[in-house]
Parts: C-alpha cells; sequence; structure tokens
C-alpha cells in the first residue's frame, strides 16, 4: 500500500522547504463545489489535503468551521458522501495526501471496521480525531493502523508541559503531528510564534515525526513566519470563511468562490514554499 504522506514529507524535506496544508469541510456549501475545490488545491499549491467530517457537535472548532459543518449537514453530507468523495478526488490524483479531519461519533455509528476499510479503499491516508485521546482511542487506532492509515495526534500547549504526555501523544502516532499553535478553539487568534518554536523544540527532543503547525494562521505573511520553524503549516478556518464569504443570500456558491479559494491557496503556497527554513536545521 502506498504511503503518500510519508512520501510527501520526504519530499519536502529533500526540496528543504515546509508544506501547505488545507482544510476545507466535505460538502461546503454542497458536494459538487466541496469537490471542485478539492481538485484545485494541489494544483494551487497544497501538499496536504485536510477534509472535514461534518459534524452537528464539533466542540474543538471555532464559529467558522462550524458554521461550515452545519452548511454541509444542510446540504445532505454524511459520511458515506465524504468517502466517495475522496474516492472521485483519487481516481484524478494518485499522489496528493488526504487525511480526514473530525471527530469519532460519525465513524462509530457508521461502523469502525467498515469505516477504516472503506476509507482505505477510497483513497485516504490518514485520520485526525479530535476528541480521542491515547486512553481511549484503542478501538479504532488498531483498525486503522493494521488498514494502513496513519493516526496524526494534535498536540496541544497544555501536552507540551504536562509531565509524561508528550511521549505517550508520540508513541501512538504516525504520519505526522499537528501542533495546536494555542489553547482554544480554531481560529480564534494569531500564533505567538517564540511559543510556537519552544513547543517544536519540545516536539523535535521526542520524536522524529513531521510536525504541522496550525490554528490561528490566515495570511501568507502568517504562514511564511510559521513554515519557518515548522515541516508544514496548516491553513483551515481561513478558507471556511472565504467559502462562506462568496456564498449569496441564499446559500449557493457564487461564480467567484472557486477563483477566490484558490487564489488564496496560490498565495499561502507561495508563502510557505519560499519561506527560509530554520527549523533546527
Amino acid at each position: 500500500m502506498r504511503d503518500r504522506i510519508t512520501e510527501r514529507f520526504a519530499e519536502l524535506a529533500r526540496e528543504g522547504r515546509a508544506g501547505l496544508v488545507t482544510f476545507l469541510v466535505a460538502g461546503d456549501p454542497d458536494m459538487a463545489t466541496f469537490e471542485d475545490l478539492l481538485a484545485a488545491l494541489p494544483e494551487a499549491g497544497a501538499d496536504v489535503l485536510e477534509v472535514g467530517m461534518p459534524f452537528s457537535d464539533p466542540m474543538a472548532d471555532g464559529p467558522a468551521i462550524e458554521a461550515g459543518y452545519q452548511r454541509a449537514l444542510r446540504a445532505g453530507t454524511r459520511l458515506r458522501h465524504v468517502l466517495q468523495a475522496v474516492e472521485r478526488f483519487r481516481r484524478r490524483d494518485p499522489t496528493t495526501p488526504v487525511v480526514l479531519m473530525g471527530y469519532y461519533n460519525p465513524i462509530y455509528r457508521y461502523g469502525v471496521e467498515r469505516f477504516v476499510e472503506d476509507a482505505r479503499a477510497a483513497g485516504v491516508d490518514g485520520l485526525i480525531v479530535v476528541d480521542l485521546p491515547p486512553e481511549e482511542d484503542g478501538e479504532l487506532r488498531g483498525p486503522a493502523r493494521e488498514a494502513g492509515l496513519h493516526f496524526v495526534r494534535l498536540v496541544a500547549p497544555t501536552s507540551i508541559t504536562a509531565p509524561g504526555r508528550l511521549p505517550r501523544l508520540v508513541e501512538s502516532a504516525s504520519g505526522f503531528l499537528y501542533y495546536i499553535s494555542f489553547t482554544g478553539v480554531t481560529g480564534a487568534r494569531e500564533p505567538d510564534l517564540s511559543e510556537v518554536e519552544e513547543a517544536l523544540a519540545a516536539i523535535r527532543r521526542v520524536t522524529e515525526l513531521p510536525v504541522a503547525v496550525g490554528f490561528g494562521i490566515r495570511e501568507p505573511v502568517q504562514a511564511a513566519a510559521v513554515a519557518r520553524l515548522a515541516d508544514a503549516v496548516v491553513v483551515g478556518s481561513a478558507l471556511v470563511r472565504l467559502v462562506a464569504a462568496h456564498l449569496d443570500e441564499a446559500g449557493r456558491p457564487r461564480d467567484d468562490l472557486r477563483g477566490a479559494v484558490v487564489e488564496r491557496v496560490r498565495a499561502l503556497a507561495a508563502a510557505v514554499h519560499g519561506a527560509e527554513r530554520n527549523a533546527g536545521e
């Protein structure tokens, strides 16, 4: 089975640059528009694609992503549709890693064994499950690993300071780590670069896994600053807000939505890919 995540981060390391990870909510504002956007992101410069699995109670997400989930759910998006969308994307793009991000409830209702089998068959490469700490994730992590899916861990600032917590997170992770640049919900504020640098140093003392940094990164100048430190930069809420800003009063996509998202991703990618690295190299 192809390990696209490891291949992509190895490629980035050889090229001496950070990667851009983009996040969109599957089915937002409708499945056809989402799939069109997803297909356009790699050419615009996205290195890894995070796809949000719509859920009605996204406790770790801020208002922008919560609204995106609600739009997707109102459009009828369910987990099976998310997997079908990834499968259609994979037919066109065999190389760009796709990571599903979301909450355990929809997976549990779908059925864990069925989900991991269907996800791998669709071309999913990894999972980020926000509400499953290591102490409670055995029934999903084991089957996911057996199916060849990476289990990407979220690392919060509190995980850095809590005694023994960081090694526990790292030992059960694979693919890459997602460092949350501040404690709180997505998109709430900007990251503090000095805090990010200290946290990355602590993480790299206990693992060689690549580290992506997200939460609060909106503009190219911010993305470039984080890219000098991290192995990848995650932009999510800003793109979901951009989708929302290009809907008409009835919630339908305007003709300029695709162009606006693609233009923003190109600008972010140029900033990330052009940043001079100083991540402990």
